[in-house]
């Protein structure tokens, strides 16, 4: 072999072992392009409605979320620190628990000062786009740093003819919300194509929030397709024997199931079980063809070439779980997301992620893919998970942190802090005469069983408990905010008949 052949060779596996991971030379003297990157986020996608996986209903289609599994790399233990829209929404852009970055419910602005990640990318040269639900600051649909272009809305917007904001004019767009917020996305992609830059596109869609509207074209497909009902939903003494008083106590309240079962002489808003369920899947569907227009459209313009994309939910959702609908609390459902990742060259097909990962860690995930360091004087919580993405055996969290503060505006959820491991769950519920709750998720992975009183679990339970407070109070997490009350107080509660 020639010396040329031996440093030819020698080139290829250098770009083969460190290349593809960060866009560095892909020949003498021929830098790669960096890395694009598209982030798509979704509201109240719960972790285990996705077509491929076996506890997903039987009639639930998400073919295009299916094959960024298939064709990358699913996450497939994937949480937040927070399960409510606006803090985990922070929590993504900042990679700090809410606790750090102090959006603690949907009503209060950002604090003044907080950097976003994007705000990196963009001083190392990348055009960085927002578009769709941004939700912090309530109804504020301001264009903020970070981004050299901007689409929003006010609050959660509405399934049909949003009124866009887009680099500070206000404009109603005919059509279905994620439809238009798509368009949006692939206009500005477009535009990108013929650009020097790298890019990162952050689309951020209302769907699937409540009241979950599906598009006209496929409202009703569902409609026949049998429910496999959750068995913690049954109001049993079995499913509360050894529950805390408040979940059960939940189930009465506007986000319980014993609130919208309920006659006519209530007007009550909340239609009945089956046909939320059978609309949230519907919309979610509706959300998967957006999601496979924007992978189309990478894959035709050669773009997803060296384009990263990554699809999650901003939290979880309960759908019937304990006689619940919504989030909040710490329970699996509530807490785990889908996470999505596709890069053609880079992750290798149906590579599936077994570590626990958190929404802390988008940003220093992305970065690291853009090969864009972090500042020694930014605070963040999260890491990068592009290691196990590309196959590498790394040392990892064994435990994530979960945080819920209590809110005026939903007070039949209280204050929760969690600690979860490879196999149990710890969560102490803070300003309420109530038990806590301790899980033991390898036998009972639906946590329809308390073991926090059982004199064998004591020693652990103990001790992941000062585990979880050592670390709060270590980085700041014990000082709760009190709030001023703002926004409209839904506190009904029925009555258990």
């Amino acid at each position: 072999m020639t010396a040329h052949c031996r440093l030819l060779l020698g080139l290829l596996a250098a770009w083969s072992a460190c290349g593809l991971e960060r866009g560095l030379a892909v020949a003498a003297g021929e830098p790669a392009p960096r890395r694009n990157v598209v982030l798509v986020l979704s509201d109240d996608h719960r972790f285990d409605f996705l077509g491929f996986l076996p506890n997903a209903p039987k009639f639930l289609e998400t073919p295009h979320m299916d094959r960024m599994a298939a064709e990358g790399a699913h996450l497939a233990n994937a949480f937040v620190s927070t399960s409510l829209c606006s803090p985990s929404r922070a929590s993504i852009l900042t990679g700090q628990y809410m606790h750090r970055h102090r959006v603690v419910d949907n009503q209060r602005p950002v604090p003044e000062g907080t950097v976003y990640f994007p705000h990196w990318l963009r001083e190392s040269g990348y055009a960085t786009a927002f578009v769709g639900k941004w939700h912090m600051g309530h109804d504020d649909d301001a264009p903020q740093p970070g981004f050299d272009h901007w689409v929003s809305f006010r609050g959660q917007g509405e399934y049909f003819d949003p009124v866009l904001n887009i680099n500070g004019r206000r404009e109603t767009i005919a059509g279905y919300t994620a439809d238009v917020l798509t368009d949006q996305a692939l206009q500005w992609l477009q535009r990108q194509r013929d650009t020097a830059k790298p890019f990162f596109l952050y689309l951020s869609h209302k769907s699937v929030h409540y009241p979950f509207v599906p598009a006209p074209r496929h409202r009703g497909r569902y409609d026949k397709e049998p429910i496999d009902y959750p068995e913690t939903m049954a109001n049993t003494e079995g499913n509360y024997q050894t529950q805390s008083r408040w979940i059960r106590d939940r189930r009465y309240s506007i986000h319980g199931i014993d609130h919208m079962e309920t006659g006519a002489f209530d007007k009550d808003p909340v239609p009945d079980f089956d046909d939320l369920f059978h609309r949230y899947c519907e919309t979610l569907h509706t959300l998967d063809e957006n999601l496979g227009r924007v992978l189309k459209y990478l894959d035709e313009s050669g773009l997803s070439r060296n384009t990263l994309v990554l699809y999650l939910g901003d939290n979880g959702f309960a759908l019937g779980e304990h006689g619940f609908y919504d989030k909040r609390d710490a329970f699996e459902v509530s807490i785990r997301v889908p996470l999505l990742a596709y890069a053609p060259g880079l992750i290798a097909a149906g590579t599936k992620v077994s570590p626990m990962v958190q929404n802390i860690d988008l940003g220093p995930t992305i970065l690291e893919a853009c090969g864009v360091a972090v500042p020694a004087t930014a605070r963040l919580d999260g890491r990068s998970f592009l290691p196990l993405l590309l196959g590498r055996q790394v040392p990892w969290r064994d435990h994530i942190l979960y945080e819920y503060h209590w809110e005026w505006n939903f007070p039949a959820t209280p204050t929760n802090f969690a600690i979860r491991t490879d196999r149990y769950k710890f969560i102490f519920y803070h300003g309420l005469w109530d038990r806590n709750g301790f899980y033991d998720l390898q036998t009972d992975p639906w946590e329809r069983h308390n073991l926090i009183d059982v004199p064998a679990y004591q020693e652990q339970i103990t001790a992941l408990q000062k585990q979880l407070f050592d670390e709060l109070d270590a980085s700041g997490g014990l000082l709760l905010p009190v709030r001023r009350p703002e926004g409209e107080r839904l506190d009904q509660r029925k009555n258990s008949r």
